[in-house]
């Protein structure tokens, strides 16, 4: 449906036909860690983010998951120890 409160005329998932069905009725701007990301939205003077309704618990136990702007780190290389490859390579002669 088309939200009424905050995002005014834009389509949204959680507008019912008495009104929003998000906890509280409306959303929550964007928080700090939002700066860079490709998903937040200026509507009515303050930014809004288009996937969640309430961007801080998105990014309260950890990292969002949908933000655009934070590569997934790369596997860090497994630790190997050396007692272990110095018998390994032993094997091998």
């Amino acid at each position: 449906m088309i939200c009424t409160t905050v995002r005014n005329g834009k389509e949204c998932p959680l507008m019912t036909p008495k009104g929003c069905s998000y906890s509280g009725g409306f959303c929550h701007e964007v928080v700090e860690y939002c700066e860079a990301c490709n998903r937040k939205v200026e509507v009515s003077g303050g930014w809004y983010c288009q996937s969640f309704p309430e961007p801080a618990l998105k990014w309260k136990n950890g990292r969002c998951n949908m933000a655009s702007h934070i590569t997934a780190a790369a596997a860090a290389e497994a630790k190997i120890n050396p007692l272990k490859a110095s018998k390994r390579l032993s094997k091998r002669k």
